[in-house]
């Protein structure tokens, strides 16, 4: 090789050092961008930064919630600290250096005396491997404090400012990667409590969906019949056996249910079929239609249960607080919706001032039910009632 040519590679070398840091950087932060598990990400960082430096060992310490130090990754420690875990536990030089806020970001990036090294040395001890020293770089998250990296080698050389640099930058990346981890923690906690809430509140919306109204259903018939036992006593009896079924039919929906989320008067029944039967069950003053009656389109399971426990509802309250003589009740269904309508001559009600208090806590239990339902099921829902003028509602979901 000519003088020349060795000038120019001699210039070209830091070029070079700095293309393939600047790949390496780029390979652990897409790394470090992909991987959820912090521990196993650390592992891998270690390996790429010890022989990218020409290293043989690393290890990463990571502040717990009680501000004691926890080993989180380890490369190729030397058997007097791998076969003996209680030597890399508790303090040490480079973390009491950290901890006590001297270890700065890049003021303070030293070459340290090992002191959980130390009697190895004293003593001569071959499983040390002759590692004695080591480089020390913070890792941080803003201003927040997270824990140390440390690099070694057995044949210990003092790093360039240039690698102690790049050091430095993969412990910023480092806390970064720990930073979102923990952001990513506190998202899956939230959203595990918002679960939890929707979860009680589709249990509060099948208890009063079943029990409750199985329940008012079997009261008002019971009433019914205590009100005719004298005067009617064979429409009495009429009263009583309907709540002798009702009750059969409740105490078989809630037996079902603990074992099946799907409404038990569905099971082997099409939602147009399921209405019909509630329609039958609940009042003779209820007259049900569907359209069309052939090749009714099927459905998911989601919007049937949902349409059944809205149509369930909805008959529930007419017939125990409207007075109604006549109930109307379609199903309809058109091209991507599916709707349901509930009209009756009952007494009615403040529509606006209703709706206006739905979820406050003011009662109206039925209702805001029959709300929630609709908006999980991303429909919509239409009441229109004035005193005296009788109810209508109209449900409307895509399917």
């Amino acid at each position: 090789m000519s003088g020349e040519d060795e000038r120019i590679v001699e210039e070209a070398m830091p070029l070079l050092h700095g293309n393939r840091d600047l790949a390496v950087l780029y390979d652990i932060a897409g790394y470090l961008n992909h991987q959820v598990d912090v521990h196993q990400a650390l592992h891998e960082v270690l390996a790429r930064v010890t022989e990218l430096l020409g290293l043989q060992t690393g290890w990463v310490w990571l502040i717990n919630e009680q501000s004691a130090p926890l080993l989180a990754a380890s490369r190729n420690l030397p058997p007097y600290l791998a076969d003996h875990p209680e030597r890399m536990s508790g303090s040490c030089l480079c973390m009491d250096t950290f901890l006590s806020g001297t270890m700065e970001h890049a003021a303070n990036v030293d070459v340290l005396r090992c002191t959980r090294l130390k009697n190895a040395e004293r003593d001569s001890d071959p499983s040390a491997l002759g590692l004695r020293f080591h480089a020390s770089v913070p890792i941080y998250a803003g201003d927040t404090p997270l824990g140390v990296l440390n690099v070694a080698s057995e044949d210990w050389r003092e790093l360039r400012p240039d690698e102690l640099q790049l050091l430095h930058i993969v412990s910023d990346q480092i806390g970064l990667a720990i930073q979102r981890a923990h952001l990513s923690a506190q998202h899956t906690r939230a959203a595990a409590r918002l679960a939890t809430i929707e979860e009680r509140n589709r249990l509060a919306r099948e208890i009063h969906d079943t029990l409750a109204q199985g329940l008012a259903a079997v009261t008002l018939q019971l009433e019914t019949a205590d009100a005719l036992a004298i005067s009617r006593p064979e429409q009495a009896h009429e009263a009583i056996q309907r709540a002798l079924k009702l009750a059969r039919s409740n105490l078989e929906e809630a037996r079902r249910s603990v074992m099946d989320l799907r409404a038990a008067s569905l099971q082997d029944r099409t939602l147009p079929e399921a209405l019909g039967a509630l329609a039958a069950v609940i009042s003779s003053s209820v007259h049900y239609s569907y359209t069309p009656v052939q090749d009714f389109p099927a459905l998911s399971a989601r919007v049937e249960v949902g349409l059944y426990r809205i149509a369930q509802e909805a008959l529930t309250n007419t017939c125990k607080h409207a007075s109604a003589q006549s109930i109307e009740m379609t199903l309809f269904a058109e091209e991507q919706w599916v709707s349901l309508m509930i009209q009756d001559d009952g007494c009615g009600f403040e529509a606006q001032s209703v709706l206006q208090s739905l979820g406050s806590g003011s009662g109206h239990f039925g209702l805001t039910g029959m709300a929630e339902r609709v908006k999980l099921l991303g429909g919509s829902m239409y009441i229109q009632s004035e005193p005296g003028a009788g109810t209508s509602i109209r449900v409307s979901v895509p399917y």
